[in-house]
């Protein structure tokens, strides 16, 4: 059955309501509140129509009708307007993304630490992991004879660094030229990438200096597993026991256990870490993982150019209130990624 005009105006009003009370809503109040220019009568016949489309439940016989994971969804692709954040917390998301940083963990800990007091949600971050982690710069620096220091900075803005061993007959002159070799040939590679084809390329344009192929090789491979797995920051999960939802103490004991497993929360975020750089809105039943059937999810990726570096996402019940998190998602997004080229850049650039 096609929603018409009248049955959109229902549904944007029941979903609107019961996002600010989380009570059931009867058709007498919609009729009393929100000058639809229907009787209850015909509202309530409307309502009926939308329960048996499946975008409303009504969850006692008696009571009025909430939303559906069907009638949420809807709203959010079709019905919904963005909120318009306050003063207040436009000025929260400037300082908080435009403080002096120098790790991009850094940055999505604050991204993750800001929507979760603008929103009154949980929120969570996640950098990449070294499977994810593209090479960006390589530096040789020589240290003293016979060692060398090599620093390696990744997509993610991540610096890591080795102290390695090299033979004695490798001039510090040389080694300028050993740096833009490897430099040219690993960056914009991941670790995985450096096959034998990419090696021998390498010992080919090395020459006289290819006794450092390996010593440079093993260093760089052991600045990779320095990453190791992905960090994960979670933030004001406590903020969901303010929530209805969640004022029984068996599901709110459940929650925060499922919450504060990073190995799950590295699932959710590793889920949507794919999705391109825009937002996207899961909602209950559509959550992949079980204990997430009664929430909702916001996300956000962060790239540069085609590669993501970062993700952030906010969790909340499926009574979310949208506007609110994809207005602030959006702002901060757009902030974060104007820091993110600049911490990269000068990451880049003090190499």
């Amino acid at each position: 059955m096609f929603l018409d005009d009248r049955k959109k105006s229902i549904l944007h009003a029941v979903v609107d309501d019961y996002i600010s009370t989380a009570e059931p809503i009867g058709s007498r109040t919609l009729a009393r509140k929100h000058g639809l220019g229907l009787s209850s009568a015909t509202i309530r016949n409307e309502m009926a129509d939308l329960e048996d489309m499946g975008y409303l439940t009504q969850p006692h016989t008696s009571a009025g009708r909430i939303p559906s994971d069907k009638g949420y969804r809807f709203y959010v692709d079709q019905l919904m307007e963005f909120s318009e954040l306050t003063d207040e917390e436009i000025y929260s998301i400037k300082d908080a993304m435009e403080t002096q940083i120098n790790e991009l963990s850094q940055l999505l800990k604050r991204a993750s630490v800001i929507m979760s007091q603008i929103t009154k949600y949980a929120s969570m971050a996640s950098t990449p992991g070294k499977q994810n982690s593209i090479l960006k710069t390589v530096q040789i620096v020589p240290v003293e004879k016979g060692k060398a220091l090599i620093v390696v900075l990744t997509n993610a803005g991540v610096i890591k660094n080795r102290i390695i061993n090299i033979p004695e007959t490798v001039l510090p002159e040389h080694l300028i030229t050993v740096s833009n070799i490897f430099n040219d040939k690993l960056k914009g590679l991941t670790i995985d990438n450096i096959n034998a084809s990419v090696i021998k390329e390498i010992e080919l344009l090395l020459g006289n200096d290819s006794s450092v192929l390996h010593p440079v090789l093993n260093g760089v491979t052991h600045c990779i597993n320095q990453i190791d797995y992905p960090e994960i920051y979670l933030d004001g999960a406590i903020n969901m026991l303010n929530h209805p939802e969640f004022s029984d103490v068996v599901r709110a004991r459940e929650f925060l256990n499922f919450m504060d497993a990073k190995d799950v929360l590295r699932k959710i975020l590793n889920s949507v870490y794919k999705q391109g750089d825009y937002i996207k809105v899961t909602i209950g039943e559509e959550n992949k993982i079980i204990e997430m059937k009664d929430c909702s999810l916001v996300t956000t990726t962060y790239s540069l150019g085609n590669v993501v570096v970062g993700t952030v996402g906010v969790i909340g019940p499926t009574r979310m209130e949208y506007s609110k998190v994809l207005a602030a998602m959006n702002y901060m997004r757009k902030k974060a990624n104007e820091e993110i080229r600049k911490l990269i850049g000068e990451n880049e650039e003090n190499i």
